[in-house]
């Protein structure tokens, strides 16, 4: 159980959260396409369900890995009372990533870290950041992967107790948590990490989901984290490359694989200035779009 099911690179588009408890949802799983499941034994489990719910994710994973399927657990606070069987489990299934809930220290991640050190060294840490302290601490916390934490991995925004802790009322657009949002996202970009946008709670307002997961994309998420199956395919679609983005990098490739251009760091493609980090980016939505087609093909 310590390897991935396949050797595709990893995408992060759609993370759908689900409850362990919830033994006919994770059934389910194995029928979707999301690129990644966050198997839940915290927010969305009863205190009473918590021993049921581990045991749910025993019969989980004794089925075997999904696929080109990202698979992170969500346990409880690690000083919680239900923390320290949480972890035991990780060790025991040795999921992709572990996900720590409202992460706000260093000391959380160092701790993290000692009860993970004898685990395989593929399994991720990632955090939630739904806190005001966690929010203030990013870009600290993402430097711990430097040293303190070299498992961090990952980051998910979780605006449900962000909003519960700040106030803030829930509105189309999140103008006023916008700039939260780029504070995580510019901690995880400056240290190398994958970062998440969190849940849209009405699964039956596909037209505002869509909006949120165009905004997310614009904003710099890698994928948004979802609550229902229904989410899957509009995630997946506005955070791979649309057709024109694609049309621009193929574009702005073969302009850099022209002889002329070989010693150039500048180009003029149609007016428009074009430099070689343009073609770094050009190049990573082109091989973004060959793993989706990859995965199709194996579908």
């Amino acid at each position: 159980m310590t390897e991935r099911a396949s050797s595709l690179p990893v995408l992060h588009r759609s993370l759908l959260s689900v409850p362990a408890s919830n033994q006919r949802a994770l059934e389910k799983i194995r029928m979707l396409e999301c690129d990644g499941v966050i198997l839940d034994l915290e927010d969305s489990v009863a205190v009473e369900q918590k021993a049921a719910a581990r045991d749910n994710l025993r019969q989980f994973f004794s089925a075997g890995r999904i696929a080109d399927c990202l698979t992170i657990i969500r346990v409880n606070p690690l000083a919680s009372e239900f923390g320290a069987e949480d972890i035991a489990l990780v060790r025991e299934l040795v999921p992709d990533a572990v996900l720590i809930p409202k992460l706000e220290t260093l000391a959380e991640l160092e701790a993290c870290e000692t009860l993970l050190a004898a685990t395989s060294p593929s399994l991720e840490i990632w955090g939630m950041m739904e806190t005001p302290k966690g929010i203030l601490n990013a870009g600290m916390l993402a430097a711990a992967r430097r040293e303190i934490a070299p498992r961090l991995q990952g980051f998910v925004v979780g605006l449900n107790d962000l909003r519960k802790e700040t106030r803030v009322l829930p509105k189309p657009g999140r103008a006023y948590l916008v700039p939260w949002l780029m504070q995580v996202v510019l901690a995880a970009r400056a240290h190398g990490l994958t970062v998440i946008d969190s849940v849209f709670n009405d699964f039956r307002d596909g037209e505002n989901f869509e909006n949120e997961c165009l905004q997310g994309r614009e904003m710099g998420f890698d994928g948004k984290m979802l609550i229902h199956p229904a989410q899957i395919e509009p995630a997946n679609r506005h955070f791979g490359p649309s057709e024109q983005e694609l049309i621009e990098a193929r574009m702005i490739l073969d302009a850099f694989a022209k002889p002329e251009a070989s010693q150039l760091n500048v180009i003029n493609l149609d007016g428009r200035m074009i430099e070689r980090l343009h073609l770094e980016q050009a190049e990573r939505l082109i091989n973004q779009m060959h793993i989706i087609e990859r995965r199709k093909m194996k579908i």
